[in-house]
């Protein structure tokens, strides 16, 4: 009994969580998103995501770029809006705005631009807008709580080209928070232009080629220590790792085709989906027998993983059922205000909760009064 008290305590000590955990969390957060357009459900889950990110970032430089994430999501809701506005306010409804109206010829097919703005198309526009938004800024919590070069450990040997890939993709945009930081300090050092633009000029190209630089060195770093190093396999493990892994692609893509087109028999859609990823998994498995990977200290799943994992899996779960089952909450219509249900609350507390399970990093400074 005492010692499973220990471990218990010992998964709350402050270290890192998985990196799939939090990617799956995120995940979960960004599905619910995706299946609304409730601009109370997003605001909540864009909630969520900032306070997870406040309450369990470290002190690396990734942590850092959540802010990123959310000036691009402000960005994102500016630009739909606006484009709303260019191509035609709407045709009915309370018109806020009259603009000059710009004809277009009849090969567009309706398409117009400015016109008449109205109160409906606006808020349409602000809908769609905050979707996409929110789903940036839910991927954007993962990649500022998950250390990216834990994660590239967590690939299956099979795809360690692609994870070579993700490698550069994953970490250039924590690493371009941390170049900014960097530049800026040494450009007030050295003193110059004092003009706007001429900052912003001098500032943008030693960034950006300053975080690829560093994402490509470590991408190259991993490949002179042999990451993907492949051992010797014989032409018949070749051949049957490939065809398991073509046969496993077919399958899924007649699966998927299948499960939209509601004419094909039924055993054309689930069934198939589910078979083709079941042969892809041995084939990746297979695959990964023939690479050679070393690891030292191995990432551990304890209680704290399985519970942020869980609630992100709950949360895009709740999203899918309120698409399904409460149309009027996760569609609201534009003409009347938008309501949330206690399943779409509970959600959202479940979500909070299992960020908050999670220990805190190490390094990471307490807030004044905790603990």
């Amino acid at each position: 009994m005492n010692r499973r008290v220990a471990a218990l305590g010992a998964a709350r000590l402050p270290r890192d969580l998985h990196p799939v955990a939090w990617w799956l969390w995120a995940l979960g957060l960004a599905t619910a998103a995706s299946f609304t357009t409730n601009p109370y459900l997003l605001l909540l889950l864009i909630g969520v995501a900032c306070l997870a990110v406040a309450a369990r970032r470290s002190a690396q430089p990734w942590a850092d770029s959540f802010r990123i994430y959310l000036w691009l999501g402000v960005v994102i809701v500016v630009v739909r809006v606006l484009f709303r506005v260019l191509v035609g306010g709407g045709d009915g409804g309370r018109v806020l705005l009259h603009l000059p109206q710009i004809p277009l010829p009849h090969w567009t097919l309706g398409l117009r631009l400015l016109g008449p703005v109205t109160q409906e198309a606006l808020l349409a526009g602000l809908y769609d807008g905050l979707r996409l938004a929110a789903i940036v800024i839910c991927v954007g919590s993962a990649n500022a709580l998950a250390n990216p070069k834990r994660l590239l450990r967590s690939v299956p040997p099979a795809l360690y080209e692609i994870g070579s890939a993700l490698v550069v993709a994953v970490t250039v945009l924590p690493q371009l928070a941390d170049s900014v930081r960097r530049v800026r300090a040494a450009q007030l050092l050295r003193g110059g232009d004092s003009g706007r633009v001429r900052k912003l000029r001098r500032l943008l190209v030693p960034v950006l080629e300053d975080a690829l630089e560093r994402s490509l060195s470590l991408a190259a770093g991993m490949d002179t220590r042999g990451y993907g190093r492949t051992s010797g396999a014989t032409p018949r493990e070749r051949r049957t790792t490939g065809g398991l892994m073509l046969l496993g692609l077919c399958a899924v893509a007649v699966g998927v085709y299948g499960g939209l087109d509601r004419t094909t028999p039924a055993w054309l859609g689930r069934p198939m989906l589910v078979l083709g990823v079941g042969v892809s998994v041995v084939a990746i498995r297979l695959a990964g027998r023939r690479v050679g990977r070393s690891r030292y200290r191995p990432d551990r799943w304890r209680w704290p993983e399985l519970v942020v994992a869980a609630s992100g899996v709950a949360v895009g779960t709740s999203g899918w059922w309120i698409s399904r089952h409460q149309l009027a909450i996760a569609y609201p219509s534009v003409t009347v205000s938008p309501t949330v249900s206690l399943l779409a609350l509970v959600a959202a507390v479940v979500a909070v909760g299992g960020a908050l399970c999670s220990p805190r990093p190490e390094g990471a400074s307490l807030p004044a009064g905790a603990s």
